[in-house]
């Protein structure tokens, strides 16, 4: 799904149909402008999916955007609940939509150990993407949500991620 995400944005004039049925058209989003030290965290220490979704809360709260922690996570777990955001090579993108925000929210954290949290693969993940959206705005989600799935093809760029020492390298890597 991630995927054929990705080929819908990969027009910088690709259009999504938004909760209430209108068509919103965007331009290719700029992932530093929603990403920022603040909301990377690396060493995650977290072993299963639950405390994993924790600490991204955590992480999502420092940036100051989300008005309720409680009611952010729980729409976290939801979409869990109904399908695992465990995806392939390592990485896992869980993602939720909550009034406890008015605009996209994201966050990038890893982890030094493999956390099972039901990949496609079937293997453990180290890096996390968690973005939080208001309920209806639908298109700057899944927009983030196909930037990113561009950018972790690369096995080269996943490495890079998983081997950066700051945040700020993290995110050079992101941009890059």
């Amino acid at each position: 799904m991630v995927q054929s995400l990705a080929s819908a944005f990969a027009d910088k004039g690709a259009s999504v149909v938004d909760a209430a049925g209108a068509r919103n058209y965007y331009l290719a989003m700029d992932l530093m402008k929603i990403l920022s030290p603040k909301s990377v965290a690396l060493h995650l220490k977290g072993t299963s999916k639950e405390e994993i979704i924790d600490e991204l809360i955590d992480v999502a709260m420092r940036q100051g955007k989300v008005k309720d922690r409680d009611t952010a996570k729980a729409s976290v777990m939801e979409r869990e609940r109904r399908m695992s955001t465990g995806m392939k090579h390592g990485i896992a993108i869980p993602h939720g939509k909550t009034g406890a925000v008015a605009e996209l929210v994201a966050c990038v954290g890893v982890s030094d150990a493999e956390v099972d949290f039901d990949a496609l693969d079937r293997k453990g993940c180290k890096i996390f993407i968690m973005t939080l959206s208001p309920p209806e705005k639908a298109g700057p989600h899944l927009q983030f949500l196909a930037e990113v799935s561009m950018l972790f093809r690369s096995e080269e760029k996943r490495q890079a991620i998983l081997s950066a020492t700051s945040e700020e390298e993290l995110l050079k890597v992101l941009k890059s």
